[in-house]
């Protein structure tokens, strides 16, 4: 039995480990090309955030799990209210520099997963080429600016039921699929009007109600499908786990390796030509200026030295980033 001072010192690591985990989930489900997931299993709380979710949709409630969800949801949740506008501005002015940080992130959850696989079996590199595959097809169709003008309830509320199971699945990016289904600027926008709106960053300094109640029209039927997705995927992952938990696994590092692909950081946006299609929308010299730059298509382009070597440090400092994450403590974070 374990006495009270290392009880607290469990919990206190617990909390710091899922914090850490749900800030980088939040700021991943930002960026199209890497998963909330990935950023979960980095912080060694995947498996216990799966599990107390599942617990809670079956009306069980045990203490370490309850602090695990509030721990990684609540920082979640402030990390994308705070920073969506920021990180939006972010990727789209300086994407090689945030993807190379990203592929790093990404990597250094590799260790981590094939630990949790380990005795691997032939299911387990079954699963991973399952895996891996699904990334390579999402990565060849992806799409940048897809989608008609404009959003609806049904659409937002299937946005909110993309987002949250790409948070739980890792390697599929919430952005990604916010990108096909063209809502990913719009409801970044809106998140960051919902921010302004409650901090009052307007010119008369107060809240502005309007701005938050305009902003609520979408928030609350995306929150709805998040939350549909979150109960439904995990519950389907914590079955499968149980079940056949080396094929799982190996599917989920197969996800994660096959990230990296879709995060091949030399990559710029190009200004729209006439007669491109940005957005169901033929470009013309009329509108050509109606295209905000987080709306053009990407084009890679050849880095030289300096980039070369700034992306190598990134990719390292972020492998050495999550590796570190990942050792904050050795005892499970669950708890069992």
């Amino acid at each position: 039995m374990r006495d009270s001072n290392s009880d607290t010192s469990s919990k206190t690591l617990l909390i710091i480990r899922s914090a850490i985990g749900g800030c980088l989930m939040g700021l991943a489900n930002l960026v199209p090309g890497i998963s909330g997931g990935t950023m979960l299993l980095a912080a060694g709380v995947y498996p216990g955030f799966i599990s107390a979710i599942a617990e809670i949709t079956t009306f069980r409630f045990r203490l370490r799990s309850l602090i695990l969800l509030a721990s990684v949801v609540g920082s979640a949740v402030l990390a994308i209210l705070l920073l969506a506008g920021s990180v939006k501005e972010l990727v789209v002015d300086h994407r090689w520099i945030m993807y190379s940080l990203f592929i790093g992130l990404t990597l250094g959850g590799v260790p981590l997963v094939f630990r949790m696989a380990r005795p691997v079996s032939s299911a387990t590199w079954l699963g991973a080429a399952g895996g891996f595959a699904v990334m390579l097809v999402m990565a060849a169709t992806r799409a940048t600016g897809t989608g008609g003008e404009g959003t609806n309830l049904v659409l937002i509320f299937a946005s909110g039921v993309a987002a949250s199971s790409a948070m739980i699945l890792p390697g599929i990016s919430g952005g990604y699929l916010l990108l096909l289904l063209g809502q990913y600027e719009a409801i970044l926008g809106t998140i960051d009007q919902l921010k302004r709106g409650l901090l009052g960053d307007g010119a008369g300094g107060g809240s502005d109600f309007a701005l938050v109640l305009d902003a609520l029209t979408v928030v609350i039927p995306l929150g709805i499908g998040i939350a549909v997705g979150v109960v439904g995927v995990s519950n389907l992952l914590r079955w499968l786990l149980e079940r056949y938990e080396k094929a799982t696994l190996g599917a989920l590092l197969g996800l994660l390796l096959g990230a990296v692909v879709g995060l091949w950081p030399f990559q710029e946006p190009k200004p729209p030509v006439p007669g491109e299609t940005l957005k169901g929308r033929i470009v013309t010299v009329e509108n050509a200026a109606d295209f905000e730059r987080d709306d053009w298509q990407l084009v890679a382009f050849d880095p030289n030295g300096r980039e070369i070597a700034t992306a190598a440090g990134l990719i390292a400092a972020g492998f050495a980033g999550t590796l570190l994450i990942g050792r904050l403590g050795r005892q499970d974070p669950t708890g069992e």
